[in-house]
């Protein structure tokens, strides 16, 4: 599909999609993943090349490369949920026009964002599907927040489609494979660098002009941080955890490494909790699949269900059914109430104050204040004097008024 009107290259300028080439000193497995005992391994800095806001600039990030902009985006394909929430934060939720699934991507934001008195008019988007390229071409976004390493594993998406694409609509940022530290498709190897969460968050804002938000949302993550490391037990008294995605249809669970690296585990990593399952052999996705004798072996005091804030299954029900189930009711969680829906582990910089909050009641109750247990539409209430980081100041933030 080609145009014969000027393209949007003429204003977006992509610099180095990579697509195998080497062009990055980077590559697979490098890139620091958040500490459990230190806030400064994801320290972040939204750097671009000029500080001119009418002159074009530039963002550097694996395994794109350099990526030019003539001008701020304002119509933007947010491939998932994590995207969407760093936009929103930074105060361009409104950029975001569409997404993967919104029917999957907007229900976590939704369940953060409705807590604060912030507009959440932006999340009202249109479906991207699975990227067909007449889609892209359809939905003419200024820039596509989608990792084009990702996308060449597709069906109908060659390296020769990528380039005519970013020539012919707009380019590709994103960087997915940072979520579980996965090993990108072998044409990307050389080119890839892992990110955390918040460094993510920082290329994402230096692509919005945003620095000062930015470290003003950091600043909060960090104070959230201290305090909550400050408190930790000794490594021995921490309770042992369990995380799960419950497969109720196959009586089973699909496990993860709670501490393992990955923007996937930013909500639970720093917590330092005793991983019952961090000796598993995982598969390609960084998970395994257990039955319920498995979980009774393993009995950790504590077990989380991942995705548990978003529509991806009825909590519940799905409590319901583990606990009156003849092995899972005798799991020790279960019988001390401490079965708990967890967060959605696709998380930008909002969800991730909200989910450390979370994870850090759920896990030291006697230390940051009891969890009060699930809620259907929104993040539960909580005493002020028992939250671990300041709503005001960001909704401020998000508003543009720090």
């Amino acid at each position: 599909m080609a145009r014969n009107e000027p393209t949007r290259r003429d204003y977006l300028t992509y610099g180095g999609l990579a697509l195998g080439s080497g062009l990055l000193a980077g590559c697979a497995g490098s890139g620091g993943a958040e500490s459990t005992t230190s806030t400064t391994t994801d320290a972040a800095t939204t750097e671009d090349t000029t500080t001119d806001a009418d002159a074009s600039y530039s963002v550097t990030m694996a395994p794109m490369g350099d990526v030019t902009f003539e001008t701020v985006p304002q119509d933007v394909l947010a491939g998932s949920t994590n995207y969407l929430d760093i936009m929103a934060a930074i105060g361009h939720g409104s950029a975001a026009t569409s997404t993967s699934s919104p029917s999957t991507t907007t229900p976590s934001l939704e369940y953060y964002y409705s807590t604060l008195d912030v507009s959440t008019d932006w999340l009202d988007l249109e479906k991207a599907g699975e990227y067909a390229k007449e889609k892209l071409y359809e939905l003419d976004s200024d820039v596509h927040f989608v990792d084009p390493a990702y996308l060449s594993t597709l069906d109908g998406w060659s390296q020769s489609d990528l380039r005519e694409v970013e020539e012919n609509v707009g380019p590709f940022f994103g960087n997915m494979y940072s979520r579980k530290h996965r090993r990108p498709p072998e044409a990307y190897r050389d080119s890839y660098q892992y990110y955390t969460l918040w460094e993510l968050a920082s290329k994402y804002a230096a692509v919005f002009r945003e620095r000062e938000r930015f470290e003003q949302l950091h600043s909060l993550k960090r104070g959230l941080m201290r305090d909550v490391e400050a408190n930790l037990p000794p490594e021995r008294e921490r309770p042992t955890v369990g995380m799960v995605y419950p497969r109720l249809s196959e009586d089973a669970f699909y496990v993860h490494k709670l501490n393992q690296p990955g923007y996937f585990f930013a909500h639970t990593r720093p917590l330092g909790a005793n991983d019952v399952f961090a000796d598993i052999q995982t598969g390609e996705y960084g998970g395994k699949l257990v039955d319920y004798e498995a979980m009774l072996d393993a009995d950790p005091d504590v077990i989380i269900m991942n995705h548990g804030i978003s529509s991806y299954y009825d909590v519940p029900e799905t409590k319901a059914s583990i606990r009156s189930h003849s092995v899972g009711s005798q799991l020790i969680a279960v019988e001390n109430d401490r079965l708990y829906a967890s967060g959605n582990p696709r998380q930008g910089p909002v969800m991730n104050l909200f989910q450390l909050e979370m994870t850090a009641k759920q896990f030291y109750p006697d230390l940051f204040g009891e969890w009060p247990g699930f809620s259907v539409d929104q993040y539960p209430e909580i005493p002020e004097s028992e939250r671990l980081f300041d709503r005001q100041r960001l909704a401020d933030v998000i508003n543009g008024e720090f």
